[in-house]
């Protein structure tokens, strides 16, 4: 999970950074609450991430070819995301896609470039395509990228809206969600002031208030309708990829088997809820917390993914590690009849006959 160098560089010399022992990024540089309003308005969070550069003629109706997104059209300057799943339809990766004039960069999450790197690379057989793995710093905000950075590739993520060819399951948060992801050489990361960067605390935040998914939320048994990830990464109508056939047969005949939901999370108990904590619903054990922060305006809140059977309208509750009870209103973003809209009709079978009732005796 650790961050490129150059970006660690950068985050030891923030004053009053704290830094996540895991990425060497900063978690805060002081004020994680006030950290967000800084970043809806433009400042700058360093980001774990890895990045691959794909060029060469094929690279477009190639990739097209063997993920969840149709990209074979996309223009310079837009971006998307899509998923490589597993045969079985699991998410396996995350990628959020830019097309430049020259090229199409891929940004995962760090630590997750050599496997996709590597599972691509055996994919291109005979194809016209170059992968590379520069050497760049990656950044997010949440407001207008600044005019000195302007130039730099971007990811923008389109979430929440709807992609052309995607069906959102469930209905936005409300909480206003812009946020782009900028590709930057190490000089121009080298170049920004100090006081222009705020902590991952602040981008996740503002993401789960939103009801933003991420690789946070996905285990080896997720697919793409339990997060709503069918909204901008998924393409309903497009060809044959691999997991394909579960995507169309879960949206069309069924119902994914969990759904993710917005904690509303009681914070009198004072007890920090954290990735992989517990969700009850009355005693039954109902699913996990995936992420959580504290919101400068909804207070402590987290997304869990629940079972699909978990009532709606059912207050729930997260058991910390320390074995606390911490009272938590759900907000849907999944609900529990996804996918039961697009059930055809049962018609009855051929041959049955249908028997009248006998009356009581």
């Amino acid at each position: 999970m650790s961050a490129p160098e150059t970006a660690r560089r950068i985050a030891a010399a923030l004053p009053d950074a704290v830094l996540d022992e895991a990425t060497g990024l900063p978690l805060h540089v002081g004020n994680p609450i006030a950290e967000q309003r800084r970043l809806r308005a433009g400042s700058l969070v360093l980001l774990p991430r890895d990045v691959l550069r794909l060029s060469g003629p094929d690279t477009l109706p190639w990739l097209d070819s063997i993920t969840s997104q149709a990209i074979e059209q996309l223009a310079p300057g837009a971006s998307t995301e899509s998923l490589v799943l597993s045969p079985e339809g699991r998410i396996e990766h995350v990628m959020r896609l830019h097309q430049t004039t020259d090229a199409l960069w891929i940004v995962v999450d760090a630590g997750t470039g050599d496997a996709l790197e590597t599972w691509l690379t055996r994919m291109r057989f005979y194809k016209q395509v170059e992968i590379e793995r520069p050497e760049v710093v990656v950044v997010g905000t949440a407001g207008e990228p600044s005019a000195e950075l302007a130039g730099a590739p971007a990811w923008v993520d389109g979430w929440p809206e709807v992609a052309p060819g995607g069906v959102r399951y469930g209905e936005p948060t409300g909480e206003p969600w812009r946020w782009s992801e900028l590709i930057l050489t190490p000089a121009e990361a080298e170049g920004i002031a100090s006081d222009r960067f705020v902590g991952s605390m602040a981008a996740a935040a503002l993401r789960i208030a939103a009801g933003r998914p991420s690789l946070a939320e996905v285990d080896e048994r997720t697919i793409p309708h339990e997060l709503d990830w069918l909204t901008t990464a998924v393409h309903l109508a497009k060809g044959c990829y691999r997991g394909q056939e579960t995507v169309a047969k879960v949206h069309n005949l069924g119902a994914p088997p969990r759904r993710v939901v917005l904690l509303h999370l009681d914070g009198s108990e004072n007890a920090p809820v954290a990735h992989g904590d517990e969700v009850l619903a009355g005693e039954k054990p109902a699913g996990a917390v995936t992420s959580a922060a504290i919101h400068d305006e909804l207070g402590p809140i987290a997304l869990a993914v629940v079972k699909r059977s978990t009532p709606a309208d059912e207050d729930l509750v997260v058991r910390t590690a320390d074995g606390t009870a911490v009272a938590a209103g759900q907000q849907v973003l999944v609900p529990p009849t996804a996918g039961h809209a697009n059930r055809p009709p049962r018609l009855p079978r051929v041959g049955a006959v249908k028997r009248p009732a006998v009356p009581p005796a």
